[in-house]
């Protein structure tokens, strides 16, 4: 049998490598991505990334992606949103669809993380545990594993912590800290990530948060060994694209749709 190349290195001819869908009208994309984003939200209340009412997940809406974006309601448990519950607002806050409030934090932060990022289709934040210890520290994350190299010099630093995020020049701080970048450490506050997808942006976020763990346990336990620079690069080459973000959610996304499929109602 014939061996062609790909991402995954050398495979048989004729298997089939999985690719991020696409779709012939606005309305079937459009239900793609609310779908996905309600997913997501579940995802997060699985792995207890809520803190109150904080925390929030947007997609731009695939008929006026400058425009509009899809984002949760402000109160709702992540783990009962499904894809009904979704608010569409612009990015004046403006409600275009859906029943329910959306936190002012939310707005102020994801506007203009969209507007400074064209590519970035979905943006992930939340107030999970080893973000905010992590953030407290005001430093980057080290190439300390091949997880953690997904982010080596991909990743921003906003050390101008300011309170509640509600005005806009806040916001419009927090977008240039992300810069070109696929995630931000919010100092003393979080981190936010963004992808082309909304698995991409889920998944940033989960194994960030996985990656500040492991970096906080390996400084308290003695003085981590970095990996060395060009090593790191081609790691993240290896683990950071885009694609490689998409396709790592995927067992997520399986095991969420298969335990929660009222999220599609």
């Amino acid at each position: 049998m014939a061996l062609v190349e790909s991402v995954f290195g050398p495979r048989p001819d004729g298997v089939s490598i999985p690719e991020p869908p696409s779709f012939d009208s606005i309305e079937d994309e459009r239900r793609y991505r609310k779908e996905q984003l309600a997913a997501g939200f579940r995802l997060f209340g699985r792995f207890g990334f809520s803190e109150g009412v904080a925390g929030h997940i947007t997609v731009r809406d695939p008929e006026r992606p400058d425009e509009w974006f899809w984002v949760n309601p402000f109160g709702m448990s992540f783990s009962r949103i499904r894809a009904s519950d979704l608010v569409m607002v612009d990015h004046a806050g403006t409600v275009i669809q859906g029943k329910h409030a959306v936190n002012r934090a939310a707005l102020v932060i994801h506007s203009h993380v969209h507007a400074a990022r064209p590519d970035a289709i979905a943006a992930a934040h939340a107030h999970s545990l080893y973000g905010k210890a992590f953030s407290s520290l005001g430093i980057k994350l080290a190439p300390i594993t091949q997880d953690a190299c997904a982010f080596y010099e991909d990743h921003g630093l906003y050390d101008d912590f300011g309170g509640v995020a509600t005005e806009d020049d806040e916001g419009e701080r927090i977008g240039r800290a992300l810069g070109q970048h696929k995630a931000v450490i919010l100092q003393n506050h979080g981190h936010l990530t963004v992808g082309r997808s909304v698995a991409e942006a889920i998944w940033w976020f989960i194994t960030l948060e996985r990656s500040c763990q492991a970096q906080l346990l390996a400084m308290a336990a003695g003085t981590p060994k970095l990996i060395p620079h060009e090593t790191a690069l081609r790691v993240r080459a290896q683990v950071g694209s885009p694609y490689a973000g998409w396709f790592q959610a995927r067992p997520l996304w399986d095991q969420i749709i298969h335990s929660d499929p009222d999220l599609f109602n």
